[in-house]
């Protein structure tokens, strides 16, 4: 099990170096345990990239993580209390664990930025030598699957 886990987190990172988003990458990476396509995955994470739709908030790292836990462990009763507090506990321990080992969830603080980025900034950088050099973004992916496989790996 481990080593198949190791393998997702490459792949988590193999997706990010292709060009795909933070989110997407990650929930890519584990979709097919859910019964999802890597392509779905990477539809329902499309918006959360650049810290949601470029906006520097939430890291898209995070939100793909978010994105697994509601796979995971998600309701689809809405009357279902218990069920909407097992996702959100597994919620605030994933982020939690990133901010511990990350410093902050926030995609602006991660990228050293002052602030979010105002609404109207919504074209991407290119993907090159100098935005990988550029940015810890790659490092994040690979920090929430990381922590994604080791929830997985001790899930009772």
């Amino acid at each position: 099990m481990v080593s198949e886990l190791e393998d997702r987190v490459q792949k988590a990172v193999d997706l990010f170096m292709q060009g795909y988003g933070c989110a997407q990458s990650v929930a890519a990476a584990f979709s097919d345990l859910y019964g999802f396509t890597e392509e779905q995955a990477k539809l329902v994470g499309a918006g959360f990239g650049g810290g949601v739709g470029r906006l520097r908030m939430m890291c898209g790292a995070v939100s793909g993580m978010v994105i697994l836990a509601g796979m995971d462990s998600g309701q689809t009763d809405g009357a279902n209390r218990q069920g909407k507090a097992d996702c959100y506990k597994l919620t605030q321990d994933l982020v939690q664990a990133f901010r511990e080992e990350n410093g902050s969830v926030i995609c602006a603080e991660l990228l050293g930025l002052k602030g979010p980025v105002p609404a109207g900034h919504f074209m991407p950088a290119e993907r090159n030598a100098e935005y990988y050099k550029a940015r810890p973004c790659v490092a994040k992916v690979e920090s929430a699957a990381r922590i994604f496989a080791s929830y997985l790996a001790n899930k009772e």
